[in-house]
């Protein structure tokens, strides 16, 4: 977990959204801060800079903007995990569970190489299913996934704990409880 500045204090709760009994982390406040941002993105290159994976996997959409600033500075190809009907060609699709319901969530099919591994970057760490269905996709195509890594996670609500026994190890830089 990143210590002296303290990103933690910038995620904002917000009650109720997007339903009753649920605290949303919002981290717009974190992109709102330079130092913030900076904090964030050395952080995660300082991890990975020395690390031996071919690409960065980013989600849609909050983690596009952190996968985007390590892709480039880690020198990486990027590859666009996204919402049903957002990528103009072939895809590759995979249903999962979400907090609210269900989703799809897809790759471009020629995204990634037998042998390629890849650091999957997110904002915050939930149930797991995005990042699951990731997975699943990186491995149809195979690949592996490196490491799965995020802001935020939440561990009572599995993800991390999930993602570890399908053998993708997680990392994020601060977690809530969910009564927090």
């Amino acid at each position: 977990m990143v210590n002296d500045f303290c990103l933690k204090a910038l995620i904002r709760p917000v009650l109720d959204f997007p339903k009753p009994g649920v605290i949303f982390r919002d981290i717009t406040p974190l992109y709102q801060s330079p130092r913030a941002m900076r904090v964030i993105a050395d952080r995660l290159i300082e991890r990975y800079v020395e690390v031996d994976f071919s690409h960065i996997g980013a989600m849609d959409a909050r983690g596009f903007l952190i996968g985007s600033v390590l892709a480039h500075q880690l020198n990486k190809p990027l590859i666009l995990f996204r919402k049903q009907g957002k990528l103009p060609a072939d895809v590759l699709a995979e249903g999962y569970q979400t907090e609210y319901g269900e989703a799809l969530l897809e790759v471009h099919a020629d995204s990634l190489c037998e042998g390629d591994s890849l650091l999957l970057v997110d904002d915050l760490i939930a149930t797991g299913g995005t990042l699951i269905a990731a997975v699943n996709l990186v491995r149809r195509m195979g690949a592996q996934v490196f490491e799965a890594a995020a802001i935020i996670d939440l561990p009572e609500l599995g993800g991390s704990t999930r993602l570890q026994s399908i053998g993708v190890p997680t990392f994020s830089l601060t977690e809530f409880s969910l009564t927090e």
